[in-house]
């Protein structure tokens, strides 16, 4: 009752409904701080998606799955609840992405649109080594599926290497209709810019000794930024290279918290949401 009272208090802020959420639901250091003592292992996704919003899932990146675990998956969770998918490491991971178009097909055919509505944002990560060729990154926004099976598929791409941060860039996924993933992290460069009808953030610096994975400070910029982004308004004070301000409009938004202190994740997924609340 709790998450869905969350669930409801958050749409009620913006025209837009906000999903918090964290990376997985299967980790053994979850098991205390998180889901209570002798909780059973088969129910943690079940009980993640009482305290929770969205689940980013991690596994699909490095193996296909069958359409009835899909199926599953949308059994366990309540209404409202999204699923966002990290696409194949061989539809990213490749020399010349223009050719990943097979690759790309096979993900989206093995049965991802069983979640329904509770199918999310499709994440489409490289490598931090992998740099920006406008051409084929071009050729590749062109591969990505705008439905499947009558479903409808929005995406995301999360690049991490600096040659990426430039107006050219932004401009291309913007025209594609495809976020750029804002990644808060201490190991590569981020770019802010929103160019979808949606917004996805990934947080990946959580530390052990605060409680809850981040300082309250940090935790209520974070709600400050995403109510922003939620109203389609681009939060001060990130790093914006497209030289070019998107309309004001509402914008689902996705924000996750990911890696660093990994074991905190979920309480400071908790914490936003109270915000939020």
């Amino acid at each position: 009752m709790a998450a869905s009272v969350a669930r409801i208090r958050v749409r009620s802020m913006t025209n837009a409904p906000i999903r918090i959420g964290i990376g997985g639901w299967t980790f053994e250091p979850w098991r205390g701080p998180f889901y209570p003592p002798k909780w059973p292992i088969k129910r943690e996704l079940e009980y993640a998606a009482s305290k929770l919003t969205a689940i980013e899932v991690n596994g699909t990146y490095y193996s296909g799955l069958k359409p009835q675990t899909f199926a599953n998956w949308r059994e366990s969770v309540p209404d409202g609840f999204v699923f966002t998918l990290k696409a194949s490491r061989f539809c990213t991971n490749r020399k010349v992405l223009a050719e990943g178009g097979e690759s790309i097909a096979r993900f989206v055919g093995q049965g991802i649109v069983e979640l329904g509505d509770r199918l999310g944002p499709i994440l489409w990560q490289f490598m931090a080594t992998k740099r920006f060729d406008a051409d084929d990154f071009r050729a590749f926004l062109a591969l990505l599926p705008k439905s499947e099976a009558g479903v409808a598929l929005r995406h995301a791409v999360q690049v991490r290497h600096e040659s990426f941060a430039v107006p050219e860039f932004v401009a291309m996924c913007r025209e594609a209709g495809v976020a750029i993933v804002y990644a808060q992290s201490d190991a590569y460069p981020a770019i802010a810019d929103m160019t979808a009808d949606f917004v996805y953030a990934r947080i990946e610096t959580a530390v052990e000794d605060e409680p809850l994975g981040y300082s309250d400070k940090d935790l209520d910029r974070w709600a400050a930024s995403t109510r922003a982004w939620a109203r389609g308004e681009q939060p001060a004070g990130l790093p914006y290279v497209g030289g070019e301000t998107p309309a004001k409009t509402a914008r689902e938004t996705f924000l996750f918290f990911i890696a660093g202190a990994k074991v905190r994740n979920p309480l400071a997924a908790q914490a936003l949401i109270a915000r939020l609340g």
